[in-house]
């Protein structure tokens, strides 16, 4: 007979510390950022990773990809900031079938509008608790987490899979 996996008290614990902390944090700054800039979570984390780029622009599959949102979903968040002109979205002048997301000036003022108040929510709610070591330790251990979880590659990168034609091919 097999037995069920299960986790240990101190695991189960944490799993569910974690999770807990997790949506606690992010509903807090859903709302932050709704109230500064009308902005979702995840158009905040494209706008932020635009604005981390030297040159302001990514690939559609790049984005997808650091964020952790399907193609399809990030092509919506896309187009839903290019109407309000914080983004652009132009073909890839290196590969064709790529499109190329660029924050635009008024995409940079959105994002330093919210950012001051999204940075000090994360003091107040996150890091307000805890002390240099216990951040340390936390950036640590949820790299290590996040990066073992990484090495299976997320589903905006996989191959996609082709359909089947009514001939079988």
């Amino acid at each position: 007979m097999s037995s069920t996996p299960s986790l240990d008290p101190v695991q189960l614990g944490a799993y569910f510390a974690l999770i807990e902390a997790s949506s606690l944090l992010k509903h807090a700054v859903e709302q932050q950022l709704q109230d500064a800039g009308g902005l979702s979570y995840v158009q905040f984390q494209l706008l932020a990773t635009l604005g981390d780029s030297p040159a302001g622009s990514r690939r559609m599959t790049d984005l997808a990809d650091g964020v952790v949102y399907s193609r399809s979903g990030l092509t919506y968040q896309a187009q839903t900031l290019e109407k309000r002109g914080l983004v652009t979205r132009t073909p890839s002048a290196e590969d064709e079938r790529s499109i190329v997301v660029s924050l635009t000036d008024d995409g940079r003022s959105v994002l330093g509008r919210v950012l001051s108040g999204h940075v000090a929510l994360l003091d107040e709610l996150l890091f307000a608790a805890l002390s240099r070591s216990d951040v340390e330790a936390l950036a640590d251990i949820l790299g290590r987490a996040r990066d073992h979880m990484r090495q299976t590659p997320p589903r905006s990168a996989s191959p996609r899979r082709r359909r089947k034609t009514a001939s079988g091919d």
